[in-house]
């Protein structure tokens, strides 16, 4: 049973911060420091720095990876770099910090754990750093890391880092994040990455790698409300297994066993669960986010886009959501215009019934005037389906919460919400 908890070894964390902050020196620091890269990555970084006239190794060309980036010295696109040590597997989702790329920052961080957001010492407090944490209580990450970078270039200070600390502080109350945590740091020089600096003599708290190594992230699934969308039918039809009927899915919520009684939406027909598979073999209980297969002891239909539950604690079924949205499309939100909403394993035809406001991502005011929604807008939108979904609210789980829509005249995916 040792592979099911590897789940909570695993962090995926996202970066964010302003043009210029140092989030790709960063993390080619930690990449570095923690002597996660190959010797022929660091021989083309070392080429690469003195072909710039730099004196220095430039970490931040280990994670600018798309050429242009490199030309331009920003992050463009999202990248997602891996790396481990012997206490935790990362995946960093690395997004831009430029305003017109908030849709990047949206899906490198709607599977995060943590968010690192960057804040230059010199610069403390900016719209952009609003902006970044607004996402990220949004799309209800749980915690998150404040890396005061550049720590060099103020001298190392305690006073200007007690005061970024004090602005930050008063700006996250406004929103619904529970764990945040501060290091003041310098990711060119590496002082608190990796190892201790021996400059910040004042600083009690652990270095970045040891917080991202110790945060407890066990807990961050919903593992009370049993959920799990149906993704596939498994009937091999060999002599071996000529009966075998298997629900395939990724659990969403919830703790399932043999022998618990469930219940199948949208029929609303109820069974027991005979056997849990997975790749590995047959389990005694699977639990968020496992990949499974589900046999049922009595012979009913489920299909795919169906939802297994339990009979006492069942989503709610709704025909009308009301989602916080952030439009991706360069193309405006067309109030007429006919939409597919996909939902878990669910796709739904939609269109918009109501837009309620948008929101000013750095003052969080609502603005109720303008509401033509462009892209990188936030707003909240109320939409009628052709047909009910199985939802839970995006705060309770963010799988059974999330959706995305999709433009049925182009194909593509125009928006992703999160369900109120």
């Amino acid at each position: 049973m040792d592979h099911i908890d590897n789940t909570s070894d695993l962090l995926r964390f996202t970066t964010a911060g302003s043009v210029d902050d140092g989030k790709s020196t960063l993390i080619g620091r930690l990449l570095y420091d923690s002597k996660t890269i190959f010797e022929d990555q660091l021989e083309m970084v070392q080429q690469a720095s003195s072909r710039k006239g730099l004196d220095h190794v430039d970490l931040s060309l280990l994670t600018d990876g798309l050429r242009s980036e490199r030309e331009q010295g920003i992050t463009i696109d999202v990248a997602y770099r891996y790396f481990a040590t012997p206490k935790r597997k990362f995946i960093i989702a690395d997004t831009p910090g430029h305003i017109q790329y908030t849709r990047n920052m949206v899906t490198g961080a709607s599977t995060a754990n943590l968010a690192l957001i960057l804040i230059d010492a010199r610069k403390g407090v900016i719209e952009q750093t609003s902006r970044h944490s607004f996402i990220a209580s949004l799309l209800r990450i749980p915690h998150l890391i404040v890396c005061v970078n550049k720590m060099d270039l103020v001298d190392y200070d305690q006073a200007t880092y007690d005061k970024i600390v004090a602005d930050y502080k008063a700006f996250a109350s406004k929103l619904d994040v529970q764990d945040i945590q501060f290091v003041p740091i310098s990711a060119l020089h590496g002082d608190n990455v990796v190892n201790r600096s021996e400059k910040m003599d004042w600083y009690q708290g652990s270095t970045l790698l040891n917080s991202l190594e110790t945060v407890h992230i066990a807990s961050d699934h919903n593992h009370i409300d049993c959920r799990m969308p149906v993704q596939y039918v498994i009937r091999p039809h060999s002599d071996e297994f000529h009966d075998y009927r298997g629900y395939a899915g990724r659990i969403a919520g919830g703790v399932f066993k043999p022998g618990d009684d469930v219940v199948v939406l949208p029929s609303g027909f109820q069974s027991k669960i005979k056997s849990i598979d997975t790749f590995d073999g047959e389990v005694a209980e699977a639990f968020a986010p496992m990949s499974v297969s589900i046999t049922l002891e009595d012979d009913i239909d489920v299909s795919r886009g169906d939802m297994i539950a339990r009979p006492n604690n069942q989503p709610a079924v709704c025909q009308e959501v009301e989602l916080m949205m952030c439009w991706l499309d360069n193309k405006s939100l067309n109030p007429t215009g006919k939409y597919i909403l996909r939902h878990t394993s669910n796709e739904v035809r939609a269109k918009v019934k109501e837009v309620r406001y948008k929101v000013d991502v750095n003052t969080l005011h609502r603005n109720e005037e303008d509401l033509e929604i462009k892209m990188n807008d936030i707003a909240r939108v109320k939409l009628r389906l052709a047909k009910p979904i199985f939802t839970d609210s995006y705060s309770k789980n963010r799988i059974t919460g999330s959706v995305i829509l999709i433009d049925e005249a182009t194909n593509n995916t125009v928006a992703s919400g999160m369900i109120i």
